[in-house]
């Protein structure tokens, strides 16, 4: 499991990305709930996650309404299959408005960048 913490903060909200090999819709799930055994993330406002596999893409937006579609968009122009990307936010009293899917693009980008740096 690959964790990039504290990569964009914006009027108080804060975000993490992180993300690994993954295959199905279950073992999604099983990563968000290993990821979430960290209490600061179990506390975090949106753990919010996309996964492009041969059979279907899944997407889960934890209540950042279109967050999920973001991710799987970049994850269909990587061409990033049975990876896992699960775009973090603390949010931090103030509404981002529309700045919150550039926010996520921007850390889908940065995790893109670390991912192909190793």
């Amino acid at each position: 499991m690959r964790i990039l913490e504290n990569i964009i903060s914006d009027r108080g909200s804060k975000y993490a990305v992180s993300g690994g090999p993954c295959a199905s819709e279950e073992e999604a799930k099983a990563f968000v709930k290993e990821l979430c055994r960290k209490k600061k993330y179990a506390k975090a406002t949106h753990n919010t996650w996309a996964l492009l596999t041969a059979e279907a893409p899944v997407k889960n937006d934890d209540g950042e309404a279109g967050a999920g579609m973001v991710i799987l968009r970049m994850l269909e122009r990587e061409e990033l299959y049975d990876h896992i990307i699960v775009v973090t936010r603390w949010f931090g009293g103030k509404h981002l408005g529309g700045d919150r899917f550039r926010h996520v693009q921007e850390a889908v980008r940065i995790y893109l960048e670390d991912l192909r740096a190793d």
